[in-house]
């Protein structure tokens, strides 16, 4: 009997069961679009950023006229035993306006408050590649485990029949006990393993569960051949050039500065007067025995009105001299955002170009242990290899095929975090990502 039948017999068995499973497999962009409407962080960081069109919208207001109605009825009753008593009673309106002409401040907020919708909307585009990388690291992390436990499977088939090896050879006389107990070991082993593997399994199905929104979310897996994507472009300073460009970390670093430097134009210009366009109507109308001008009384000014600050006891000078080192402090937390970026390209640029190489050298071992378990096999028959050589061998062989599969994850799932490290990682991504996955 050749000893290369468990590993058929397990292959094709994987293969049966993986079909079966993608006939309601979900893709990454299915399930990305299910993360988009489901994620709680991802609908939150959006719902901040909507609000901030209308906190912007509210600053404008400072540039347009206002007005106001205000309306003061009154009743008095006089009892006095000299002067006698009465009562009066009035009601009155007013309407009154007010436009700015001349405010350096309110110049200064607003320009902020669009600065404040940028920083907004750097946060959305964050939490949008959060939520990418997120999902592709739970999607692949469940096909990972997936392999894992097929290949777990796979072992434990292939060590069962070499049990069963073991116990006839040792019936007829052709093998010691000590094959038999080294295969019952190793099967104990596989079980134990097998165990392991289900529950891993059943954890990161239930974290793509969760992110989802979805419940039994069967991913699909690599198409084969597998054909990973190289590294474009193939210079780490490239990509760090165009994070220090494009980077929601360093644009906010940016905008913060922006926004510290109009804090000290708007402390500048509390020393600065402020006019003011202002007007208003008024009708009140007064009776009673007490009254002194019965009848209904018109009013009416226009004006404009001047507010100039002389002394404010040495509060506007300090809020200068804080809002000037606090533009200092901004300035430095842009180079800081600009170190920080580049270092994390630099480190997840070598990472995928390291998981390249390694998918590259588990390939070849995985031909290389294929052919040593021919050998070992044939090695075994001839009576030249014992039972463990086969059983370690095999084990070599299911190990590194297991590895391949997750370093071919790894792989993908680093060059997302590649272009979320240089800001460049879009929706477009995932559809490309999409494109390595079984139709």
């Amino acid at each position: 009997m050749r000893l290369t039948r468990p590993i058929l017999r397990s292959a094709a068995i994987a293969l049966a069961i993986g079909a079966l499973g993608s006939a309601h497999a979900q893709s990454l962009k299915e399930l990305y679009d299910a993360a988009r409407a489901y994620d709680a962080t991802f609908l939150a960081a959006r719902a901040l950023a909507q609000s901030a069109e209308f906190k912007a919208a509210q600053a404008d207001a400072l540039t347009r006229p206002s007005a106001s109605l205000t309306s003061n009825p009154t009743f008095t009753q006089i009892d006095a035993p000299r002067v006698g008593s009465g009562d009066t009673n009035s009601i009155g309106a007013a309407v009154s306006g007010r436009y700015p002409l001349f405010n350096k401040a309110n110049a200064a907020t607003i320009e902020q408050a669009r600065k404040a919708l940028e920083v907004a909307q750097a946060d959305l585009q964050t939490a949008e590649q959060d939520l990418i990388v997120r999902l592709s690291q739970a999607y692949f992390e469940v096909l990972a485990a997936q392999d894992a436990l097929s290949t777990t499977r796979a072992s434990k088939a292939a060590i069962t029949e070499q049990l069963a090896s073991a116990r006839r050879n040792f019936e007829v006389g052709t093998a010691t006990i000590t094959d038999t107990r080294e295969a019952q070991a190793r099967f104990d082993l596989a079980t134990a393993q097998e165990i392991a593997a289900e529950n891993d399994l059943r954890t990161k199905r239930i974290a793509l569960d969760q992110l989802v929104g979805r419940t039994s979310v069967a991913p699909k897996g690599l198409a084969l051949p597998v054909g990973l994507p190289a590294t474009q472009p193939a210079d780490a300073e490239a990509w760090v050039s165009q994070a220090d460009a494009s980077h929601p970390s360093v644009r906010k670093a940016r905008l913060a500065l922006d926004v510290a430097r109009l804090e000290s134009e708007r402390a500048r210009a509390a020393e600065r007067p402020t006019v003011d366009a202002v007007g208003s109507v008024g009708l009140s109308r007064a009776g009673g025995s007490s009254a002194s001008l019965p009848g209904v009384t018109k009013s009416a000014s226009v004006g404009v009105q001047l507010n100039w600050p002389l002394y404010t006891g040495g509060a506007t000078g300090n809020r200068i001299r804080e809002t000037v080192l606090l533009e200092e402090k901004s300035r430095n937390d842009v180079e800081a955002a600009r170190r920080a970026v580049a270092q994390s390209t630099r480190q997840a640029f070598f990472g995928v170009q390291s998981g390249l190489a390694q998918v590259k050298a588990l390939e070849a071992a995985e031909a290389s242990t294929a052919l040593a378990l021919e050998a070992t096999q044939l090695g075994y028959k001839v009576g030249v290899r014992v039972n463990l050589d086969v059983l370690n061998a095999q084990t070599q062989l299911f190990q590194t095929r297991r590895d391949l599969a997750k370093s071919r994850y790894d792989v993908i799932v680093g060059g997302l975090r590649l272009r979320q490290a240089s800001g460049q990682l879009k929706p477009d991504d995932v559809q490309s990502v999409n494109a390595l996955l079984e139709k």
